[in-house]
């Protein structure tokens, strides 16, 4: 039996786009969920094209 492997989400950046084509992630959600119950602003420091976007919206994905 073989598996289907995930493609990249190399160059997306919305959390949506991600999920509906079946790109591999690697889940964030509980690393989110202490950014928001701490309940202070952040600085988020990255190299470029690092996910700093695509974590982003992550999280506006999270409120709606």
């Amino acid at each position: 039996m073989m598996t289907k492997k995930r493609k990249l989400p190399i160059g997306i950046q919305t959390f949506q786009k991600i999920r509906e084509d079946n790109f591999y992630y690697v889940d964030k959600t509980a690393f989110a969920l202490q950014l928001i119950e701490a309940g202070s602003a952040y600085f988020l420091s990255r190299p470029r094209r690092f996910g700093k976007s695509l974590f982003l919206d992550t999280l506006a994905e999270l409120f709606r």
